[in-house]
C-alpha cells in the first residue's frame, strides 16, 4: 500500500485523480460519476465561475501554517470541507459508502450518507459515529411513512445532521450514463460485464461488496427482493421535491441540525430561516439535474448577504481543491462539501482514495489559508474578493 508521501507526490491534485480513474475505470462507472445533465455545461459552468474568482491576500501576519479546524453545529470538524451526499456511489465504485465513511471518521470531517446508497444508516453510523450525517429524498406515500421512519432510524443511529434535498422535482436524463449502457434499475448487462472486466479493481470491490443495493430500503422490501424489485418499490413509493410544508413537519419530528439542499434562490433562503432550519445547502446539484441554472457560487453572496448568521450555510457544487473550499467561504459560506472529487480519488485509488483525497484538501486549505494571511477560517470571510460572475442582488 502506497503510503501519503507517495501518493502526494504522484497525485498533489483532484484532477491527477480523475485522469487516473478515467484510464483505471469501466467506462460506465466513470461516466456516471463524472457527468452532468445536457453536454456537461453545468458541471462546467460551476467550475468557470470558481476559476474566475479572485483572492486578494494581505501578508505580514501569519508565520506559521493556521488552523483548520471548524465548529459547525456544536461539533469540532478538523477542516471546512465534507462529503456530499451522492446517489448509488457504489455504482461508481464498489464499497464506495463505506470506504468514504472510514476516511472521513478517520480524517475527522463530515460524512454524509445519501439515501440511495449501498450500506444502511446503521451501518454507516457504526463506521462513522462521530461525523455522521444523512440524507433524505420524498418519500410521500402513507403520510411519509418512510421518509419518517428512516428519520427515526437515523436519530437513535446518531446521525449528528439530517439534510432534506429540495432540487429533485423530476426526472432528467444525463447523457453520458444513458451512451455508456447503464439502465434503471441498474444491472450488469453483457454490455456492462465485458466493460467491467476491463478493470480488475473495480471487479475486486465488487467481489468483496456486492452489486450495489439500496441498503436503506431493505427494511420495507419483501425479503431476498433483488435490484429491480427494490427500483420498483422506490419509483413507486418516492418522487417529487419536499414542499416547504412538508419541510415543516419534517422539522416538528427531527430536534437536531436540520438543513434543506438545493437553495439558489436568497427567497428560498429566509423560507429555510423562517421555518427554523439549522442550516442550507447552495447548490444546483453539481450540475446534474439541468444545465440551464447559474453557477452556484455566483448566487452563494446574494443568498449568504440575506440570511447572514442567521443559518449556517453549506456550498456543495464543483469543489476541486482547497483553494476552492476558500472561494466558498469568502463568497459567504460557513462550509463546502465534495463529491465527485471522493468519487474521483476512489476510481484512482480504491479503498485508500478517499483518505488521499481528505488530507488533500486540509493541506491545500491550511496552505491557502496561510497565503492569504488568514489566522483561522472564519477570517476568509473578511478577505477582499473579485467575483466577475457574481449575480447582482435583485432591488
Amino acid at each position: 500500500m502506497k503510503n501519503q508521501v507517495s501518493l502526494k507526490r504522484q497525485y498533489p491534485t483532484s484532477f491527477d485523480l480523475r485522469r487516473r480513474a478515467k484510464r483505471r475505470m469501466p467506462n460506465f462507472a466513470f461516466e456516471y460519476m463524472d457527468g452532468g445533465a445536457g453536454a456537461d455545461v453545468g458541471i462546467e459552468r460551476n467550475w468557470k465561475s470558481l476559476d474566475s474568482m479572485e483572492l486578494v491576500p494581505r501578508y505580514g501576519k501569519v508565520t506559521v501554517p493556521p488552523p483548520t479546524t471548524i465548529e459547525l453545529f456544536g461539533h469540532t470538524y478538523s477542516a471546512p470541507i465534507g462529503i456530499a451526499p451522492i446517489g448509488s456511489p457504489s455504482t461508481a465504485f464498489p464499497g464506495a459508502e463505506k470506504y468514504m465513511a472510514k476516511a472521513a471518521q478517520e480524517i475527522g470531517i463530515p460524512y454524509t450518507l445519501g439515501i440511495m446508497s449501498g450500506i444502511d444508516i446503521e451501518e454507516a453510523a457504526e463506521i462513522a459515529p462521530d461525523v455522521f450525517w444523512f440524507q433524505l429524498y420524498r418519500f410521500p406515500l402513507n403520510d411519509h411513512a418512510i421518509g419518517f421512519d428512516m428519520v427515526d432510524r437515523a436519530n437513535a443511529a446518531g446521525a449528528h445532521a439530517l439534510i432534506l434535498t429540495i432540487d429533485t422535482p423530476t426526472r432528467t436524463t444525463r447523457p453520458r450514463e444513458v451512451k455508456s449502457g447503464i439502465m434503471t434499475p441498474f444491472r450488469l448487462s453483457m454490455r456492462l460485464r465485458l466493460d467491467a472486466l476491463s478493470s480488475p479493481p473495480w471487479m475486486l470491490s465488487m467481489f468483496r461488496n456486492g452489486i450495489p443495493r439500496f441498503a436503506c430500503f431493505k427494511p420495507y422490501l419483501p425479503k431476498n427482493a433483488g435490484i429491480v424489485e427494490a427500483t420498483k418499490f422506490i419509483q413507486r413509493e418516492g418522487g417529487g421535491a419536499f414542499t416547504w410544508e412538508e419541510i415543516a413537519r419534517y422539522r416538528d419530528k427531527w430536534k437536531k441540525p436540520l438543513l434543506v439542499k438545493g437553495i439558489l434562490h436568497p427567497k428560498d433562503a429566509e423560507r429555510a430561516v423562517s421555518l427554523g432550519l439549522d442550516g442550507i445547502v447552495v447548490t444546483n446539484h453539481g450540475g446534474r439535474q439541468i444545465e440551464a441554472l447559474p453557477a452556484s457560487i455566483d448566487v452563494l453572496p446574494e443568498i449568504a448577504s440575506t440570511v447572514g448568521k442567521k443559518i449556517t450555510t453549506i456550498f456543495d457544487s464543483g469543489i476541486r481543491s482547497g483553494i476552492d473550499v476558500a472561494r466558498a467561504i469568502a463568497a459567504g459560506a460557513d462550509a463546502a462539501f465534495s463529491g465527485k472529487a471522493f468519487l474521483w480519488s476512489l476510481g484512482a485509488l480504491g479503498e485508500i482514495g478517499p483518505k488521499h483525497m481528505a488530507s488533500t484538501f486540509i493541506e491545500e486549505i491550511g496552505s491557502t489559508l496561510g497565503q492569504l494571511g488568514c489566522e483561522a477560517v472564519s477570517d476568509l470571510h473578511e478577505i477582499q474578493s473579485r467575483h466577475p460572475t457574481a449575480y447582482e442582488p435583485q432591488v
